[in-house]
């Protein structure tokens, strides 16, 4: 240690260990700085990482790295345990690279038809919206009879998974640009029975609040008289580890009653059901094949009177 005369601060020779709270110098006329500082109580777990109320890692988070550098995790519970990358074989990575190019595709096709001189304008610009909005839903009906979709948990690399990829891939355009979805809102009806093309059971009178989202338009039964807050997510689709540790697919319709009202930015996945009549809070997130009756969360295995 050396003193400093000018400041009357010490200095150490050492690089001073890090401090979750930093200390202020103290300087003349400032005798009571350090004393009102308090620091963060700090604890140092066993694995070496120190946890602090700033929420640093703590036990039971678990990160591992895959051979491309990507890092993989998923939540169970309150902890994350590591998550494989997919086992695909180089013929299904080549497939999903090719199913990858169909937004861009669709894009290019779109604009084709806009721009190429064959026409006069006002066809050209009706020619080009009929093949933006009419295209992928009619081809995903195609795929919705080839494929078969009747199980609920899907192994990754299977001829279920790629035909589910495929209709991601049609839908991915729409998700990109939100706009393009909010434009049909505006006319009531005309939304839910674009939905209806994908596969989609839409009751009547159906609202759909501004920001909605879905990533799987031919996973929904929606009942008469329902209300979607502004933000809600529809996501009839997710990615989990099965017992033996390898990724597979849950997918399976999201299910909602009559006179339903969802709340605000809430998250729905695979096979949610909310029975007829709910009013579900805001920020709801509902995990895979949840059921939710009188505002509480009943278990997949017990039987729902509706």
């Amino acid at each position: 240690m050396r003193a400093n005369s000018s400041d009357k601060s010490f200095v150490s020779d050492r690089e001073p260990h890090p401090s979750p709270c930093p200390l202020p110098v103290r300087g003349e006329g400032d005798s009571s700085a350090l004393d009102q500082v308090q620091e963060k109580p700090v604890r140092q777990s066993k694995q070496g990482s120190f946890d602090s109320e700033d929420r640093l890692p703590s036990r039971g988070e678990g990160r591992v790295r895959s051979e491309s550098g990507n890092v993989h995790r998923q939540r169970h519970g309150d902890y994350f345990r590591d998550v494989a990358p997919p086992n695909l074989s180089w013929r299904g990575r080549v497939l999903m690279l090719l199913l990858n190019f169909i937004p861009a595709i669709h894009a290019a096709c779109t604009l084709l038809l806009l721009l190429w001189p064959y026409a006069r304008f006002p066809l050209r610009l009706a020619a080009s919206l009929l093949f933006l909005y009419l295209a992928p839903p009619l081809v995903a009906r195609t795929v919705l009879v080839v494929a078969d979709f009747r199980e609920r948990r899907i192994a990754v690399g299977s001829r279920s998974f790629f035909c589910w990829w495929t209709l991601f891939q049609l839908q991915v355009l729409f998700c990109r640009l939100p706009a393009l979805e909010e434009v049909m809102r505006l006319i009531p009806g005309l939304y839910s029975q674009w939905l209806r093309l994908w596969g989609a059971r839409i009751g009547r009178l159906t609202y759909w609040s501004a920001g909605t989202l879905m990533t799987d338009r031919s996973f929904l039964e929606i009942g008469h008289d329902v209300v979607f807050g502004a933000g809600v997510r529809l996501n009839a689709h997710v990615v989990a580890k099965d017992d033996a540790g390898r990724t597979e697919l849950l997918l399976a319709p999201i299910k909602i009653g009559d006179g339903v009202t969802v709340g605000g930015y809430s998250l729905l996945t695979a096979g949610t059901e909310i029975c007829s009549g709910e009013v579900t809070r805001a920020f709801l997130i509902s995990p895979p094949f949840s059921v939710w009756k009188e505002g509480k969360r009943i278990r997949e295995q017990q039987a729902v009177e509706k």
